[in-house]
């Protein structure tokens, strides 16, 4: 029997990088998945059919988790779509958008970045509780909530900060149900994201003085979020767990 069979789960940002590694992984290991993503359809694609290719089941729910009510209608449709209920929530969707120093950002700015990080996560969470009786929550925060992140990133990091407390409030106040919250923080992972904001020179440096040598991989993470997912993780709630190649700071 496989670790994660007769759960069901649902992925935010789960179309592509770690999302798409995340949803495979929790796939190939049992669970039945819903895989949020917004824009890209090709890719949201290209993921389902990498989750047939493990012989895994998956459904595609296109929402802006950003607002209440798609959020509410994402979680509605999991659970009718598997069995009623929802086991495992990976709050995984976000990102940096762009850098900007503070004297550069606006209020807008602000809310874009905070909405995209934090209060998709809070929604998210606070709504599948519906439909949770014992579970699990993995929240995707980063190295830059330890560290304060690269230069004009301090909003990314403040949100991504703001994640890593939350799940500690939330394993305080969901663990007597039979609910464990933990966060995963990401360092340098091999993907767009880090392709798109991050210097080629920031990236070799990394490969010099990095514990290990390198970047991670996006599977990677994926495996610790399969864990954690899994009743193998049982006593674990409220932490945050680095996944850095040994990188603490930046």
């Amino acid at each position: 029997m496989k670790r994660l069979e007769g759960k069901t789960a649902v992925v935010t940002g789960g179309s592509r990088d770690i999302g798409r590694a995340i949803s495979v992984k929790l796939a190939a290991e049992g669970a039945k998945v819903c895989i949020n993503y917004l824009r890209n359809e090709e890719k949201a694609l290209e993921t389902l059919e990498m989750v047939k290719a493990v012989g895994g089941e998956a459904m595609l729910y296109r929402a802006d988790v950003t607002k209440a009510e798609e959020v509410a209608a994402m979680l509605q449709a999991a659970a009718e779509a598997f069995g009623g209920k929802i086991d495992i929530l990976v709050n995984n969707a976000g990102g940096l958008v762009g850098r900007k120093t503070i004297e550069e950002q606006d209020e807008e700015w602000f809310e874009t970045l905070l909405n995209l990080n934090f209060k998709s996560c809070w929604l998210c969470t606070r709504d599948v509780l519906k439909y949770m009786e014992k579970g699990s929550i993995i929240n995707i925060s980063s190295q830059a909530a330890r560290d304060g992140g690269g230069p004009g990133s301090s909003l990314y990091a403040a949100s991504k900060a703001a994640m890593l407390c939350h799940t500690r409030a939330m394993a305080k106040e969901l663990g007597p149900r039979g609910v464990r919250v933990n966060s995963v923080c990401p360092g340098m992972i091999n993907t767009y994201f880090h392709d798109t904001f991050t210097p080629q020179a920031g990236r070799e440096n990394l490969h010099r003085t990095a514990p290990l040598r390198r970047e991670g991989e996006a599977c990677e993470v994926a495996d610790l979020v399969s864990y954690l997912a899994s009743d193998e993780s049982s006593y674990i709630t409220g932490n945050g767990i680095d996944i850095n190649g040994g990188c603490l700071f930046s």
